[in-house]
């Protein structure tokens, strides 16, 4: 069973950028891979930028060597709708700002990357 979530990042002119997440979305699994994994702007801007994801985990980027896929999943790497199953590139969705994002469709659970660096998160109300 899917726990939908929403993954986002703020941006310098406070909108949001933030993509669709369909798999385990709790706060329990993905948040601690959110706080461990994506400390950096820069790697949770790369996740942004692959669009909408079927699941999370540590790893963004696809090892050299690795024939990560859809079909042949490395449970370590993120599996994304576009690179890994071939499907049609959705842009990240962008939000006026916060308030915006977290009161707009977040699915399940809406995860934000602040500009100051923190995660926070808010149940779909």
């Amino acid at each position: 069973m899917a726990t939908r979530s929403r993954i986002g990042i703020e941006q310098e002119d406070g909108t949001v950028k933030s993509i669709y997440c369909h798999w385990d979305g709790n706060p329990n699994h993905q948040l601690p891979i959110l706080q461990e994994h994506y400390t950096d702007r820069k790697k949770v801007e790369k996740l942004i930028q692959l669009g909408n994801i079927s699941y999370l985990a540590p790893q963004v980027e696809i090892p050299e060597g690795s024939d990560h896929s859809f079909d042949n999943r490395d449970y370590g790497i993120v599996c994304a709708y576009h690179r890994d199953r071939g499907e049609d590139y959705r842009r990240p969705r962008v939000d006026y700002n916060t308030h915006s994002y977290f009161n707009s469709d977040i699915e399940e659970y809406g995860y934000l990357f602040t500009q100051d660096g923190k995660w926070i998160y808010r149940a779909e109300k």
